[in-house]
């Protein structure tokens, strides 16, 4: 079963122009080349890259890979209309590791556990209107790769990049000061929400636990339902959005249940005709499962 395959992402991010995210402060309002370009010109090579391009012609309908690099180790890209897009696909997508930690969040948790270890309380720790632009892009990056990952049923990953940006949402939630702020990341909680569940049922479903899957799924609409209201056109739009996405998957797990159900009553009914008593045996377990 393919769930989630006509899900769109919000149309507000997708072919914007990313902003650089410089390690140093006041650094991050330039365009930064690409990684590889930048360090060919160091090092003298050539940075066209007419060859790559067509030695894969963009087509929209597979425009995502993952391939091996020079070193060993896995690379996500994404074939553009004018170029190529290559994503890390571990640790943060642009491979950064901010003062030394795997992520800018990892980077805030550090210092929140310092202050709660010098203070013995959290009360007065506050994070920065710089360090709140930080994790946005940060989450913005870690979207990205997301989005692309559910469209290769990596679901593993797209759970673990959910993940982070639902804990950059707690953390802004609960130490960042600006109304402002908050409200510029939390109107997108419904969906990232969202994406988690999916990714989560999936994997269930892929391991034969739809019974799990299904109160994910249950579960996470409330969730969505009982959110603290934001006030952004956008959030009521994202919630209105996945709640009803996530019920429609709902049903379609529900009416798979019951079509598989009416064909093994049927199946039962024909092995007692024709006297399979064995085959009938297995159908009434099948059927008590699924009841």
């Amino acid at each position: 079963m393919e769930l989630g395959t006509t899900m769109e992402p919000p149309r507000e991010m997708i072919f914007t122009m990313r902003r650089s995210i410089a390690e140093g402060p006041g650094m991050g309002n330039g365009v930064l080349l690409p990684t590889c370009v930048f360090f060919g010109i160091l090092m003298g090579m050539n940075p066209d890259i007419t060859e790559l391009l067509e030695e894969w012609p963009y087509d929209p309908e597979s425009s995502v890979r993952i391939i091996a690099a020079n070193d060993g180790r896995n690379v996500l890209q994404v074939r553009l209309p004018l170029g190529i897009e290559q994503y890390e696909l571990d640790g943060r997508p642009d491979g950064i590791k901010p003062h030394g930690h795997p992520t800018y969040l990892d980077f805030i948790e550090s210092r929140l556990q310092e202050f709660v270890r010098e203070y013995r309380t959290d009360t007065g720790f506050i994070v920065s209107h710089e360090e709140f632009q930080r994790l946005h892009e940060e989450g913005t990056l870690f979207y990205y790769r997301y989005l692309l990952l559910f469209q290769v049923n990596d679901f593993e990953r797209v759970l673990r990049d959910t993940s982070h940006n639902l804990r950059i949402c707690a953390l802004v939630e609960k130490y960042v000061e600006s109304p402002e702020d908050k409200n510029t990341l939390l109107q997108y909680k419904p969906y990232i929400l969202r994406m988690n569940a999916l990714a989560r049922s999936m994997l269930l479903i892929q391991r034969r636990e739809e019974e799990r899957a299904k109160e994910v799924l249950s579960s996470t609409i409330e969730q969505i339902r009982s959110l603290p209201e934001v006030d952004s056109p956008t959030f009521q739009f994202e919630k209105i959005r996945s709640i009803n996405y996530l019920t429609a998957t709902l049903k379609q797990l529900l009416g798979d249940r019951e079509d598989t159900l009416d064909r093994l009553k049927k199946e039962l009914e024909k092995a007692v005709k024709e006297e399979n008593y064995e085959l009938a045996a297995r159908l009434r377990d099948q059927i008590k499962e699924l009841e």
